[in-house]
């Protein structure tokens, strides 16, 4: 496939290749629109068999085993496997906050999306992506099928930072956009001032598969390798500033902080049937989603 500068940037050809071979799993059942290539827990009318049952008065007289009613003199009825397509979402959170580090926390989050939502376009899964401030009027694109692919990249190269709304609201519109049922995945770094506890609330609401993809670059989680000194810190967002001096207490006190914020949002989200994974944006990618949140059961 020809690739352009922009596309190669998202999506390698050597990660496409290992993309491929894996399949997003949800952890709940959900009731596909459309036939995919899924296997799913209910049974429909497919070719491939699953099982027998007694038949009952209104069955479909064409599923009826005859070679089992010759030899038992009962009627049994053929059931096969269903196959079903996913719904997936990707939420990324494209605040000024989410423009730092070395990749960027955005644009290591617009690589996770390309790559979660190729393998749902090869396994003809429903993907849908959108940002915190996605509008009614203008959403994400619904894509189905790899003939999406470049759709699905030009769509996330177009996402820039600076959208200049809070986590509960973003999330809110969300939920009101997309009322259907599915997996959904939310990346974000969580810092909102307001906190992040009622936005993961509405999601529960929708009694969607959900996983909170918690993304930190590596000098928010080892300050102490790159920040020195007498520092103003302004705050990108609402331009709040504060004047320190970096000292081991100073730092010892603020990845004690961190420490408790992470675990305080694990915790949440455990509680609440969702899969929270950190992901430090110098961990490549493919290998957060074939390790990572392939043991927390997201693909395989």
């Amino acid at each position: 496939m020809p690739a352009s500068t922009n596309k190669t940037e998202l999506l390698s050809p050597e990660l496409l290749a290992q993309l491929e071979r894996l399949e997003l799993v949800s952890r709940k059942i959900f009731r596909g629109r459309m036939k995919g290539e899924r296997k799913s827990k209910r049974k429909g009318n497919s070719v491939e068999f699953a099982d027998f049952r007694p038949y009952v008065h209104g069955d479909d007289l064409r599923f009826i085993d005859w070679n089992t009613y010759a030899r038992l003199d009962k009627l049994f009825l053929k059931l096969f496997l269903e196959e079903e397509d996913l719904h997936f979402y990707t939420l990324i959170d494209a605040s000024m906050s989410m423009d730092f580090g070395e990749p960027t926390k955005l644009q290591y989050a617009k690589q996770l999306a390309a790559s979660l939502g190729y393998i749902g376009l090869c396994r003809a899964d429903r993907v849908r992506i959108e940002t915190l401030g996605t509008t009614v009027r203008d959403p994400g694109p619904v894509l189905r099928g790899r003939h999406n692919l470049y759709r699905m990249v030009e769509y996330l190269e177009g996402i820039e930072p600076g959208e200049n709304i809070s986590l509960l609201e973003g999330v809110k519109n969300f939920c009101i956009r997309n009322s259907g049922k599915g997996v959904l995945i939310l990346i974000t770094d969580l810092m909102d001032k307001t906190g992040y506890e009622a936005a993961l609330r509405f999601l529960m609401a929708q009694q969607m598969d959900v996983y909170v993809i918690h993304t930190l670059s590596p000098v928010e989680l080892k300050p102490e390798e790159q920040i020195k000194g007498d520092l103003k810190l302004v705050d990108c967002e609402d331009s709040d500033f504060a004047e320190i001096t970096v000292s081991r207490p100073l730092l010892d006190r603020y990845k004690k902080t961190l420490a408790s914020f992470i675990d305080g949002a694990r915790t949440y989200c455990a509680k609440r049937g969702m899969v929270y994974t950190l992901a430090n944006t110098e961990t490549p990618v493919d290998q957060l989603v074939s390790t990572y949140l392939r043991q927390r059961g997201l693909v395989r």
